[in-house]
């Protein structure tokens, strides 16, 4: 996977200023390989022991395959003079607990980074998932599918020695990709039943009825037009969830028919593994505020212009941090963008 596409070698000799690229995910490693084509010196702060992101440690090696984002990593250090600084945590303010913080040796405070560089792209992506909000939802046994697919990806990398559990009769609740790589890693691993559980139908679901179909013909059991009411728990682990049935109604907000429940039909599907797929949360190098740079309180996302600068001009940001959980190739598209603006900014600054 070729990041630095646009050209060959550095252009410039990295003489053109230095910019900090805060995660080192698709939208990080996109930027970081159009910004060394224009000449800059590019140094990736990345918390985890890879850079990749999700490309590494979320997405099966299936659909991304690792040893292509390792070689574009290699070709950024070894053509391009990028530095990657790994186990390091950027953060503003009293760091936050998000998912890979485990291999975090050292935490620097934004505002240096703000001080040391010409500027800053923030990529730090979505390391947080959403909690099923049920009672019981805290129950041993029930994991986010990107805490499962997370730790599984981690063993097989030999970053962990802990080899993580695989359950007889896991219930994945969600939709999306999210929901279809954790059914089908669960599968892989040995589950002997893996439910995949929707509240709209197949035509709604955010993956598609492709890859739901696809799934389907591997041994995952498709359930849709139901919703979890609670986690069933005996003594301190997951039993079972239970759930009721829903009709489609008018459409929402999304534009899509809004799921209702049925009275009378709730059910119970036993379980001793239950994975959440209900979204992922953007994880923001901040909390709320960072001189000048804002985060929404809502979506959690980084605030930016259409420029995609922040409340500060010479900081940017892309990717999921900005526009919430997307595909790959958007979050690419968004690397690539504010990189363009990044050097914009920096060759106006020059001129002046």
């Amino acid at each position: 996977m070729k990041f630095a596409f646009m050209c060959k070698k550095r252009q410039g000799g990295g003489g053109r200023g230095k910019v900090a690229v805060v995660g080192g995910g698709p939208a990080g490693l996109a930027a970081t390989g159009y910004l060394v084509c224009q000449g800059y010196e590019v140094d990736v702060y990345e918390k985890l022991p890879l850079a990749g992101g999700l490309m590494m440690f979320g997405i099966p090696p299936y659909r991304i395959p690792r040893d292509s984002v390792m070689e574009g990593t290699e070709d950024l250090e070894k053509n391009f003079g990028v530095k990657f600084i790994y186990r390091t945590k950027v953060f503003c303010g009293e760091p936050r607990h998000d998912e890979g913080d485990e291999f975090v040796n050292n935490v620097v405070d934004l505002k240096k980074v703000m001080e040391e560089y010409d500027a800053v792209l923030l990529t730090t992506g979505i390391w947080s998932s959403r909690r099923l909000g049920v009672p019981g939802d805290n129950a041993k046994g029930v994991f986010s599918a990107l805490e499962y697919v997370y730790s599984w990806w981690t063993y097989e990398l030999g970053y962990s020695t802990h080899k993580p559990l695989v359950g007889n009769k896991v219930v994945v609740i969600g939709g999306g990709y999210s929901a279809i790589d954790a059914a089908e890693v669960a599968l892989m691993k040995g589950a002997k039943e893996v439910y995949l559980t929707y509240r709209r139908t197949i035509k709604e679901a955010p993956a598609g009825e492709y890859e739901i179909r696809r799934v389907a013909s591997e041994g995952v059991k498709w359930v849709e037009l139901v919703q979890p009411t609670k986690v069933v728990v005996s003594g301190d682990r997951v039993v079972g969830v239970e759930f009721v049935k829903m009709k489609l109604g008018e459409p929402d907000e999304t534009g899509r028919p809004r799921p209702m429940p049925v009275p009378g039909t709730e059910h119970v599907i036993e379980a001793d593994t239950v994975l959440a797929a209900v979204g992922e949360i953007p994880t923001p190098p901040l909390g709320t505020e960072c001189d000048g740079i804002k985060v929404d309180p809502k979506r959690r996302t980084v605030i930016v212009n259409e420029r995609m600068q922040t409340g500060v001009e010479k900081v940017f940001a892309a990717g999921d941090v900005v526009t919430g959980p997307s595909m790959v190739g958007k979050a690419i598209g968004s690397g690539l963008k504010a990189a363009t603006h990044l050097d914009h900014f920096l060759r106006a600054k020059r001129v002046l």
